[in-house]
């Protein structure tokens, strides 16, 4: 059975060798535009930043900060597909639901810098899915 909790596609991520490289590549190759500054997530060991493109889903490219960084390995590789984020109304809730589920919870709830501290949790689900879970709108370092 599926989870109960209501779950939509909020973003998707991407990991990039060079936010500066990729920043220019989002805008001139796909449209997007940068919707915040370079975030540090000192958890997770990457910069992250935001994209928008009216009528699409919001992209999320993540740098890792150094060779410490759980995505070091995969950007030296050339990157790509990281996960994909779904907004929900709980957090704690849908990874509890998602485990009685099977699936492998990553990063328990904590809080995400990127999203001005609010909760967020990884969840690496069946088919090589890797799932960021969030339950709040905001975003930090909005560029204004």
């Amino acid at each position: 059975r599926y989870s109960n909790m209501v779950l939509n596609i909020d973003h998707i991520g991407i990991v990039v060798k060079s936010l500066n490289k990729a920043i220019n590549d989002w805008n001139k190759f796909f449209g997007y535009t940068q919707y915040t500054q370079k975030v540090e997530n000192t958890r997770q060991k990457v910069y992250v930043v935001f994209f928008k493109k009216e009528g699409s889903i919001p992209i999320k490219l993540l740098q890792p900060i150094d060779k410490s960084s759980p995505v070091y390995e995969f950007a030296k590789r050339g990157g790509g597909l990281h996960h994909i984020c779904f907004m929900c109304n709980d957090v704690q809730q849908e990874v509890e639901c998602l485990k009685q589920l099977g699936c492998r919870i990553l990063i328990n709830t904590e809080p995400g810098e990127a999203f001005e501290n609010e909760n967020i949790a990884f969840v690496f689900a069946k088919h090589g899915l890797n799932i960021e879970l969030i339950d709040t709108k905001k975003r930090a370092n909005i560029i204004q």
